[in-house]
């Protein structure tokens, strides 16, 4: 799960196992899905993101470097970590976290993973397209970004009204 900090759009997947190749996929993902530059991205030190506090000054870990930093490197993207023991850092992603599971796990059964999956880029669909939020005055997370791509247009790889679903895609 990753959710923008100042548009509120929300990025979710349905992993089998959470592990440094599934990160790496994620935000792969994550940057072909937005169509801003993301020059920044904030986790946990869980070992999909980084190597354990005492193996992060090895001269093997500063050489070959962890696999979510290398990826993060190529799209040349800031890697910070929150500090241990303060999950209310990432304290936006956790929210989030708890309403897609009460919109879909605690509501719902699901006969597989694929109907889970299904119904999880159905809410996300509706959020960031359809749900208008009080923080940002009404508009839905992906009017916001349209919004700021008419103010600041050179922060943006493409223009997002392309992206937008409905009878054109």
């Amino acid at each position: 799960m990753a959710i923008d900090r100042t548009s509120k759009f929300a990025f979710a997947q349905l992993v089998e196992r959470a592990n440094t190749k599934t990160a790496s996929a994620f935000l792969d993902a994550l940057v072909d899905a937005v169509p801003y530059t993301i020059h920044t991205v904030l986790t946990d030190n869980g070992i999909q993101f980084a190597d354990l506090p005492k193996n992060r000054k090895g001269p093997t870990a500063m050489l070959r470097g962890h696999p979510f930093d290398r990826i993060c490197a190529r799209h040349e993207i800031e890697h910070r970590l929150t500090k241990p023991n303060h999950p209310w850092t990432n304290g936006q992603v956790e929210r989030m976290n708890r309403t897609i599971k009460d919109a879909t796990v605690k509501r719902y059964h699901y006969d597989s993973h694929d109907s889970l999956r299904s119904h999880l880029d159905d809410f996300i669909a509706a959020y960031n397209y359809a749900r208008r939020l009080k923080t940002l005055r009404g508009l839905t997370p992906y009017e916001y970004i349209c919004k700021i791509w008419t103010t600041d247009p050179e922060r943006f790889i493409l223009n997002p009204i392309h992206q937008m679903p409905g009878l054109n895609t």
